[in-house]
């Protein structure tokens, strides 16, 4: 019989919401309309998934020099994804696209 403990459910439970949220952000990605809301899918769900799958690891690493590093590697990811998704999104404003704003895509 297989002996799990509580970290071990807790880490499998954090992997599978990291990988269903980036899954989700990837069909976002390819279904959403505009522009916009495929920034808004990808950037909400990568900080998201993110955060669980390297939280999951800092659980299984414990406290040690790797989960300290793991979780540098989480604090960048979540300031340059935001950061990437802010500058593409102004960007896009200065080029003249606009959001759909409730009309529908005429393509």
């Amino acid at each position: 019989m297989m002996d799990f403990c509580l970290l071990d459910i807790l880490t499998a439970l954090l992997l599978t919401v990291g990988c269903f949220l980036g899954i989700s952000g990837g069909v976002g990605l390819y279904r959403l309309p505009d522009f916009f809301t495929r920034q808004h899918a990808t950037g909400v769900t990568d900080s998201v998934c993110s955060f669980a799958i390297l939280f999951a690891l800092m659980l299984q690493a414990g406290f040690t020099l790797v989960s300290v590093k793991l979780c540098f590697v989480l604090v960048f990811l979540i300031v340059t994804s935001t950061t990437a998704t802010h500058a593409l999104a102004k960007t896009a404003l200065k080029k003249g696209i606009r959001p759909l704003l409730g009309r529908e895509d005429k393509r």
